[in-house]
């Protein structure tokens, strides 16, 4: 009954969502770039601690 969407479907949606939310598009998609980039900054963090802390096992 209710399947995927097709694309004329998906195209009167995006059309409603440009027309509702299309002035406040740029700062929601720069929050979104920001986001992203914090997201992966604390990944790398995350993947570099391991090595500190085996770094500093084994100098102690």
């Amino acid at each position: 009954m209710f399947g995927m969407p097709g694309g004329w479907e998906l195209l009167v949606v995006l059309g409603i969502v440009l027309l509702l939310f299309g002035n406040r598009l740029p700062s929601v998609m720069r929050s979104l770039g920001q986001s992203i980039t914090e997201f992966k900054k604390g990944t790398k963090e995350a993947e570099q601690e391991p090595d500190k802390i085996d770094d500093q096992e084994a100098k102690a």
